[in-house]
């Protein structure tokens, strides 16, 4: 039921800008403005887009014995470095189980004294209860309930926050940084979720509109809905958890083995040690049975999630996790697991579209180039 919904800061800021409210991940949240998905999509691409992710987990990890501790206990909750990451530097991250499939993915930064992370909308109540669980001894865990979450993303969203925030320039691609901005404190990380260049901005809800508005006034900024931040992703060939990623995917099925760094495999300085270690260590040495994989069918209809594929001899080999129309592409676009014998590119197989079977070819992905600032 929509009161059982909760609303997020600017609610009201964005039913006045035209935006279409819908449940998602226990919120209600716009889908689009009157813009329409396709426009929102390619102003993204071409200039820059306002996102409303203030649903996003913020949780800061204050350490109670030295930082040190702190990252070791957790970098023990998943297969990726963390205490190679520098002062002021973020890094994508892991929950893993003890069976190697993903609890959630997240964001995490250095920030000095202590660590910032954020985490999808679904899984937070989980994520914090689990971080509480593994590090309550080393450092305090602080759920961030007084700030919202702003990315703006695009080729010219350095130009439109630089304006307003001059010290965003300087930064690269997963830097983060704390700027002043007419007296409030920004949490700023230079990174995203549409494979464009752009940033995220934690601000004190006090000052979350008075931000957005000031950002939506300049002329390359317009508000973007979900339905465009998942098409964007989508052709970025960005994995959405509980969809590509979940409880029952191992990070190399799902072909992020470049998220698990040398120091965590065998061999490295702190190999293993994590949730699922004896699987995941093991897949990278050996491969999986399946493989996340990009696939653009033919023709203009797209193949949507749960679409069965199939082998050209009608074998069964895998499914369609994320699938829709790619705006930028200008094609349907997907992705999915498939049997690691069906996985290269150019592998030709069979959709199941309402009883019948049309033609989809595996691709590689992103399907659309990157613009990160290096």
């Amino acid at each position: 039921m929509a009161e059982d919904l909760l609303r997020l800061g600017l609610h009201a800021l964005h039913v006045a800008r035209g935006g279409k409210m819908v449940p998602f991940a226990g919120y209600e949240m716009p889908v689009q403005y009157a813009a329409g998905v396709m426009k929102e999509h390619l102003h993204t691409r071409a200039a820059a887009g306002l996102f409303d992710v203030s649903h996003m987990g913020q949780v800061i990890l204050r350490p109670k014995t030295g930082y040190e501790a702190t990252a070791l206990a957790f970098e023990a909750m998943m297969p990726v470095d963390v205490l190679a990451v520098a002062p002021g530097r973020q890094r994508y991250g892991l929950f893993t189980n003890d069976t190697g499939g993903i609890l959630d993915d997240l964001m995490f930064a250095n920030r000095g004294d202590h660590l910032f992370v954020v985490v999808n909308a679904a899984c937070k109540s989980a994520d914090i209860a689990h971080m509480t669980e593994r590090l309550s001894d080393v450092c305090d865990v602080i759920p961030v309930t007084d700030r919202g979450l702003l990315a703006l993303q695009g080729p010219q969203a350095e130009a439109a926050l630089a304006r307003l925030v001059p010290g965003v320039a300087a930064m690269r691609f997963m830097d983060v940084a704390i700027l002043p901005w007419q007296g409030a404190e920004l949490w700023i990380s230079r990174s995203g979720y549409t494979g464009e260049d752009g940033f995220e901005i934690s601000v004190h809800n006090d000052q979350a509109e008075a931000l957005a508005l000031a950002l939506l006034d300049q002329p390359e900024v317009m508000p973007i809905g979900l339905g465009a931040r998942d098409s964007l992703r989508l052709e970025a060939g960005l994995c959405l958890y509980g969809h590509d990623i979940d409880t029952t995917t191992s990070p190399v099925e799902a072909g992020l083995t470049w998220a698990i760094q040398k120091a965590r495999r065998t061999g490295g300085a702190r190999a293993g040690g994590f949730p699922g270690a004896e699987r995941i260590l093991q897949e990278l040495a050996t491969g999986t049975e399946r493989l996340r994989v990009g696939l653009r069918p033919d023709g203009r209809a797209p193949m949507r999630e749960d679409t069965a594929l199939f082998a050209g001899d009608a074998t069964p080999i895998g499914r369609i996790t994320s699938g829709g129309f790619g705006p930028s592409v200008g094609a349907p676009i997907a992705m999915g697991y498939v049997a690691t014998a069906f996985a290269a590119a150019g592998t030709r197989l069979d959709g199941e579209v309402r009883g019948k079977r049309l033609p989809v070819t595996v691709s590689e992905i992103p399907f659309q180039t990157t613009t990160y600032k290096r």
